[in-house]
């Protein structure tokens, strides 16, 4: 093999790369033969298990074990339920249940199911802390603000998920709890003095590394405390002097999609691929949409750097082997189980409701308005709420919905409002005020963060907006009306 072909071989063994529809194209298939590391999983790739199983297989003829991964975080985040919402809650609802034995059981089902489909990686969980109530792009990800409850259910998820034999990674390192705008937008800024960044952000990475976790993925955040003006993800002191010197982790670095706005606005995804890797990243994670010629342009980058010699070669060797291990089996500690109850359990053990449920019976049963609001970038566009128990249900934008319209809807039939997150979205607040002035015996399910809480008859927090979430909530309901759950 040529030198120049062993440096192409080198990088493509550093990339995580996205690829459109539900089989592999040729180019893929060739550029994992040629060394691609493996392939990231997005809703486009997956329509059925069936599909997945038969894709992987593909996929694996092609190269020797490359790595099948996706952000199958459970809760909100999902690709493998994308097409009707999650069979687990997320973490937000078992950081409310706080029972570390049903989080350990719980990833330990998810991650049966996708050792089932051939995943060998999954890009969870968020262990991050979310001090910040109007965090728009971590929010139900997270376990919860309190530390030591993040890091202990952290730990747990680790162990649930490669117990299974599916690789784990604690993300977003080093914490993007405390920021107020979403990465795949901007760079945010975490502004915390560095003591409080390693007791609060750092401490379930912390637990995360004890407890063995493979891979940690990087944040696209700016800490100014630490002195940086650009991006986690491309700073050495991060990565390489916090990451691996002080906190000692010595797994796969991943970093996070660098297609995001957060890390590549202003210089581009090649450039940001060499800068990765010049901070201690292993793993490129591309995102979703940069394919074929875009992937050539990002090899290109980081052979060019390395003949250059701003890149040193032994950095990308050292990116290279260590991202191999990620190639081997991860061994199973203990039986898979399809345990998929655990998930519905789970949601319905968070579930919590406040004030006194009314009666919902009338002829033509209750009225469900769903107030909708546009999805996380990281979520993408998953179905959510009572639809699937309350088939007449409405969905409604508060933005363009006055309280006439919602009264003209109503008429005498009781009220169920559904919201999500509505302390981040004044039209929604506005208008469930309005609504339930007009109508004192609204019952109000929140599916997000329920921060906060309207004056309305009975006030119900499912902490996601999961399938499970919502069968847990329609449950609740349909015992103050005549029919049965289906």
């Amino acid at each position: 093999m040529s030198q120049d072909a062993t440096l192409d071989r080198l990088a493509n063994a550093t990339l995580l790369v996205p690829f459109p529809g539900t089989e592999a194209p040729r180019w893929l298939l060739d550029g994992l033969a040629e060394g691609f590391a493996g392939v990231c999983l997005f809703h486009n790739n997956i329509a059925s298990p069936e599909q997945v199983s038969s894709l992987v297989s593909h996929l694996n003829r092609a190269a020797e074990a490359p790595i099948v991964s996706l952000d199958e975080e459970g809760g909100d985040v999902t690709r493998i339920g994308h097409l009707q919402g999650s069979a687990y809650p997320g973490n937000a609802a078992l950081g409310v249940v706080d029972d570390l034995e049903l989080t350990r059981r719980v990833h330990h089902a998810l991650a049966t199911e996708l050792a089932d489909l051939g995943v060998t990686l999954d890009l969870a969980p968020s262990v991050d802390v979310n001090v910040a109530e109007d965090n728009p792009v971590i929010g139900t990800r997270s376990f919860g603000s309190d530390t030591d409850l993040v890091a202990r259910h952290a730990a747990a998820a680790v162990s649930g998920l490669q117990s299974a034999g599916v690789a784990a990674c604690a993300k977003h390192f080093p914490g993007h709890g405390a920021t107020h705008q979403d990465s795949h937008e901007v760079l945010p800024v975490v502004d915390a003095a560095p003591d409080l960044l390693h007791s609060r952000e750092l401490q379930p990475f912390r637990t995360a590394i004890d407890a063995g976790v493979a891979s940690i993925l990087t944040a696209h955040i700016q800490l100014p405390s630490l002195g940086l003006t650009g991006p986690a993800t491309l700073s050495r002191a991060v990565v390489t002097d916090l990451l691996r010197k002080q906190l000692g982790f010595t797994g796969v670095v991943i970093s996070d999609a660098l297609e995001m706005r957060g890390v590549s606005a202003d210089i581009g995804v090649p450039e940001a691929a060499v800068r990765a890797l010049e901070s201690g990243c292993d793993l490129l994670c591309l995102g979703r949409y940069i394919y074929d010629t875009d992937i050539a342009t990002v090899r290109e980058a980081i052979t060019t750097a390395v003949r250059s010699g701003r890149l040193p070669g032994e950095r990308l060797e050292e990116a290279a082997s260590r991202v191999a291990t990620l190639r081997s089996p991860t061994p199973t500690v203990t039986p898979p189980t399809h345990e998929r109850a655990s998930g519905l359990d789970g949601a319905r053990r968070a579930l919590t409701v406040e004030g006194d449920l009314p009666d919902l019976n009338h002829p033509e049963g209750p009225v469900v308005v769903e107030l909708d609001v546009p999805p996380m970038a990281a979520v993408g566009e998953v179905p959510w709420g009572l639809g699937p128990w309350f088939p007449e249900t409405r969905r409604l934008r508060p933005e363009h919905t006055t309280v006439d319209e919602v009264r003209a809807a109503v008429g005498d039939r009781p009220l169920v409002l559904v919201v999500r997150d509505a302390h981040r979205h004044e039209d929604t607040r506005n208008l469930v005020t309005e609504v339930c002035q007009a109508y004192p015996d609204t019952v109000v399910v929140d599916m997000g963060v329920p921060v906060w809480r309207p004056q309305c008859r009975a006030y119900i927090r499912t902490y996601g907006a999961a399938r499970v979430n919502a069968q847990g909530a329609a449950e609740v309901l349909r015992t103050r009306v005549a029919a049965p759950v289906h």
